[in-house]
Parts: structure tokens; C-alpha cells; sequence
């Protein structure tokens, strides 16, 4: 099994189009097929699941799909538990191509973990996607006695977009006084929707997964007005000190090919500066979004389950 380069055929087939000109409802459609076709290698090794479970959870915009993915070894609830958010640039993915992430994530973090299916881009513009999320963490805290979840011991976490919303819900719940997930997992995340062209970025940040057009794509189909841009749900980087003073703790994945790399730093040491306590695992030889394809490289195996354990020594189920 070879780890070298695994993204290379799925960026080349993924063609993301010019924003200028485009049909963005047949574009999103052409990338969330290339997404899916490259997410469903099967796995031999993939850990075994206690339960599956499925929910239906009522949004803002509608019925939230979410799935739970229960370990072996994960006991009887109340029991610690994680939400998870998916990347995809808020335009692409769903349950079915985070499935293995989140399977790997629950044998390695020994808890519970639960999915969310937010809607996206460009049928759902901003805040769609955020106002779901927010969503699923009231219903999460609502219905943790049902889930055999504890509602002291919820982490949130999420990878690129998704770490978006895993940071947004941690700075929302701390401005707004509620119930806040008792750790951060931000898996490469998009902290900032402003700018990353001004960057100067080594051919293989520029040539990887989120790409300078990649980024420009994504903000501007699911940013609808520029001036939302530097609003502080979209790019909490940039939010004020209000939200992030007693932040819950964070655990931060950086990849080395990633042009977004500099401002998951910012935002970890942005964090760290008014106290919390942040920890930060950097893959130097990886791109941006390199754990979905566990099918290809075991290093993307390996950091999964790495990301799950240090989620659950943190909640207390190892």
C-alpha cells in the first residue's frame, strides 16, 4: 500500500471549474459524484462497530439525517461521546463519505460518534450550514440520555468546513452562555473565508486538494454576499477575544501541503494566547483533506485513530 502522493488522481479528476461563468448547481453535482466514486474503496481492515444507528433530528431547514457509530468496547451510556462535522468547502459530502472516518475515529477514541448530514452549497447559502450545526448540538444535548450520551463529555469535531462549524459551536456556546462541548477536535480546518490568494504557497500547497481556485470556488459559492466573508461564524480566526476567552480545550490537526496550514496555527495560538489549552499534531508529508483516503495510505489510518485517542483520553473513555 503505497502513501505516496494518494491524492493526486482524485485531484486531477475532481476539475474544479473557473468561478467565472459556471453552473453551480451542475458544477457542485460533478464534484460531490467525483467525491463519492473516490470515498467508496472498501476496507478490509475496517474496525467493527458495535451499532450504527440513525436518526432523524429536525433543522431549520428541514429534517437533519445524522448517524451514530458505536464502538466495540465503548460500554453503556451515559458515556462520552463526539459530534462530527464534515468537510467538502460546505458544497460537498454527506454521511456515506465520512463513513470511514468517522468508524475510525470511534475504535480509536473508544466513544461514541455521531455525523451530521447539514446542507449545502449552492442549493443553501450562508449561514445554512451553520445554523444546522448548531442545531444538531441542542438536539445532541436535548436527547444525550436517549443517545446514551454524557451531555458534561461531548467533544466536537470536524475536518476542514467542518472544523469550521466545530469551532463555531465552541464560540457560540462560550458567547452565549449554554451548555459547551467539553473538547475542540479541528482536523485541518477552515478558520478563515476571506483570502488565501495572497499567499505565497510552495507548488505543493498550490497543487493539492484546496487549492488557491479550490478555496475561491467554495467561499463564493456558499459565501452568497462578500461582506460576509470576515463575519466570525464563516472565519472564526477573526472573531473577537469575547469568543475565544474559556474556549474548551483543543486538539489541532495540521497537514504540511496544506495552504490553510498557517491559519489553523493563528488560530491555535490565537486560542492559547487567552488560555486554553491547545495541543497540535502536524502530518509535515500530507495535503489537505489526506484522511479520506485511508484506502490509500496507512499514515491516513494511523492519524485518525491518533486524533481519536487523545479525544478519548480527553473525555475520559481510555
Amino acid at each position: 500500500m503505497s502513501d505516496e502522493n494518494p491524492f493526486r488522481a482524485f485531484v486531477e479528476n475532481l476539475n474544479i471549474p473557473s468561478f467565472n461563468d459556471v453552473n453551480l448547481k451542475e458544477s457542485a453535482r460533478r464534484v460531490r459524484q467525483s467525491l463519492h466514486q473516490a470515498t467508496r474503496a472498501i476496507e478490509k481492515d475496517a474496525p467493527q462497530m458495535a451499532a450504527r444507528t440513525y436518526y432523524t433530528l429536525p433543522g431549520p431547514g428541514g429534517p437533519i439525517q445524522a448517524r451514530m457509530y458505536t464502538p466495540l468496547g465503548a460500554g453503556i451510556g451515559p458515556a462520552p461521546g463526539i459530534l462530527y462535522f464534515h468537510g467538502g468547502g460546505f458544497v460537498l459530502g454527506d454521511l456515506d463519505a465520512f463513513d470511514m472516518v468517522c468508524m475510525r475515529l470511534a475504535d480509536g477514541a473508544r466513544c461514541r460518534v455521531i455525523s451530521f448530514e447539514y446542507r449545502l452549497a449552492p442549493e443553501h447559502t450562508f449561514p445554512a450550514a451553520h445554523d444546522d450545526a448548531m442545531a444538531c448540538w441542542l438536539w445532541a444535548l436535548e436527547n444525550a440520555a436517549d443517545l446514551g450520551l454524557d451531555p458534561k463529555r461531548l467533544a466536537i469535531a470536524g475536518d476542514s468546513a467542518g472544523g469550521n462549524l466545530s469551532a463555531f459551536i465552541a464560540q457560540t456556546t462560550n458567547i452565549r452562555k449554554i451548555p459547551a462541548p467539553a473538547f475542540q477536535l479541528l482536523l485541518y480546518p477552515l478558520v478563515q473565508f476571506a483570502d488565501i490568494r495572497t499567499k505565497k504557497m510552495p507548488f505543493q500547497e498550490s497543487g493539492g486538494f484546496f487549492s488557491a481556485n479550490v478555496f475561491d470556488y467554495f467561499r463564493d459559492t456558499y459565501i452568497a454576499n462578500d461582506s460576509d466573508r470576515m463575519d466570525p461564524r464563516v472565519s472564526p480566526l477573526f472573531a473577537s477575544s469575547d469568543a475565544f476567552k474559556g474556549l474548551p480545550p483543543a486538539h489541532i490537526v495540521l497537514c504540511g501541503w496544506d495552504p490553510l496550514k498557517d491559519e489553523g496555527r493563528a488560530y491555535a495560538d490565537k486560542m492559547m494566547s487567552f488560555g486554553v489549552r491547545v495541543s497540535i499534531r502536524e502530518h509535515t508529508d500530507m495535503a489537505h483533506g489526506f484522511m479520506n483516503f485511508t484506502a490509500l495510505s496507512d499514515k491516513a489510518k494511523d492519524a485518525i485513530h491518533d486524533a481519536g485517542h487523545v479525544v478519548g483520553k480527553a473525555l475520559g473513555a481510555l
